[in-house]
């Protein structure tokens, strides 16, 4: 395999988690019966352009598909955040009713619906037929297709240029970077800004976040990468936010490079510096990542089995990508872990990929009252501590198996 920036030929690996399903592939009754389609799931480093990346096995179009069941606007914390990004925007950046804006992966409408409320002109692309309904339900005009450079150029048969163009957790999940990149920079107006959030790498490499590998994450991105394809396709960064989301993320922000007229921060350098200073344009610093990520999977391994000896049962709440990673690495099926409490409805009634275990409502949860109840994504556990808080009424106690096994 060639790395999809630079297309240098790749030798390095990370991390091989063995293989699983698309993560956000969840079955039905009727697809129980059917075999899955797993793919290997091994990660590569570029050693020219420092890129981290899945290995090639599968494309965007099966891993994104009508039946896609992650809808952001889910998660309270993750409104309260895209609410707060709004006004940030309109404060600071004088996004008005006279402006246009733009998001690609618009998901449900989490965060346009707020630039609507305020008159603001938005549009959303969105390739998933079943989050670009739920938008299409809040009164936002979406484009339900995958962005890049083609699409770009027929947006601007219709629409204005953009004056902010938001990309929230998507950059890692396209396999073409750089003509996804180009798109912005076709679509963006010469003083127009666009911003960007993705995990960090190197917050994932020091606090052993492997189970944000999956086949949708094509990319795991570091400022220093990104700057260079940013630059390569006529943008800038002017200005890089560290944001608590999703376990540690950048918020990155851009501009055309000939005609912005932002001054860079000195955040970017600061930044910068720590990656390089961290290690990570240094091949050693990657090393023995795998034997933290198989710790982890021991551990639960033994707790759950522990668990079954002492007759204690134990259950999953949130049904995440990163919770589908973690369950096929460890080999983890219902018998050690009797369902997984979701209150999204489109998973409800589901069953997990790989591990086929079943998804349930809260009020399965409520009436079952189990013993131990893990936290699949520990990203959200403080939101979901709260949310579990009646839990506690007949003793159940909760935990996360990342970084390490924890009760909280």
């Amino acid at each position: 395999m060639k790395c999809r920036n630079c297309k240098t030929e790749l030798s390095f690996e990370l991390i091989d988690l063995g293989s699983a399903p698309p993560s956000n592939a969840y079955l039905n009754k009727n697809s129980l019966k059917s075999p899955e389609n797993w793919f290997p799931l091994r990660v590569m480093i570029c050693k020219k352009c420092w890129l981290v990346q899945t290995e090639d096995y599968t494309d965007a179009n099966l891993l994104f598909d009508s039946n896609y069941a992650y809808f952001s606007g889910f998660s309270e914390s993750w409104l309260i955040h895209s609410k707060k990004y709004v006004q940030s925007m309109v404060e600071n950046y004088g996004i008005n009713q006279f402006s246009m804006v733009v998001e690609v992966a618009a998901n449900d409408g989490y965060l346009l619906q707020f630039f609507k409320e305020l008159n603001i002109p938005c549009l959303g692309i969105e390739p998933t037929a079943s989050t670009a309904a739920a938008a299409k339900d809040k009164g936002i005009d979406i484009i339900q297709d995958f962005f890049g450079k083609d699409l770009s150029l027929k947006i601007l048969e219709k629409y204005d240029k953009a004056d902010l163009i938001v990309a929230n957790n998507v950059l890692a999940h396209v396999p073409n970077i750089n003509d996804f990149v180009q798109g912005f920079s076709i679509l963006l107006s010469d003083h127009g800004i666009a911003t960007f959030e993705f995990p960090h790498l190197l917050k994932l490499l020091l606090e052993n976040q492997f189970d944000t590998i999956y086949h949708e994450h094509f990319s795991y991105l570091s400022l220093l990468t990104i700057k260079e394809i940013f630059s390569n396709n006529d943008l800038e960064i002017f200005n890089v936010e560290e944001l608590p989301t999703h376990g540690g993320s950048l918020r990155v922000f851009v501009q055309k490079k000939e005609s912005g007229n932002k001054k860079i921060k000195k955040s970017v350098n600061n930044i910068l510096s720590i990656e390089k200073e961290t290690g990570l344009m240094d091949e050693s610093f990657y090393l023995n990542f795998y034997k933290k990520a198989e710790k982890v999977k021991y551990e639960l391994i033994s707790f759950l089995i522990n668990a079954k000896k002492d007759g204690k049962k134990v259950v999953g709440y949130g049904a995440a990508a990163k919770g589908n990673t973690l369950l096929n690495y460890a080999g983890i099926r219902d018998d050690l872990i009797s369902y997984i409490v979701d209150r999204n409805p489109a998973k409800q009634e589901k069953f997990m990929p790989g591990s086929r275990i079943p998804i349930v409502s809260e009020d399965f949860l409520k009436k079952d009252r189990p013993d131990y109840i893990l936290i699949l994504p520990w990203n959200l556990k403080d939101e979901l501590k709260e949310q579990l808080n009646y839990a506690r009424n007949w003793g159940a106690k909760i935990l996360v198996a990342l970084p390490n096994l924890n009760f909280i």
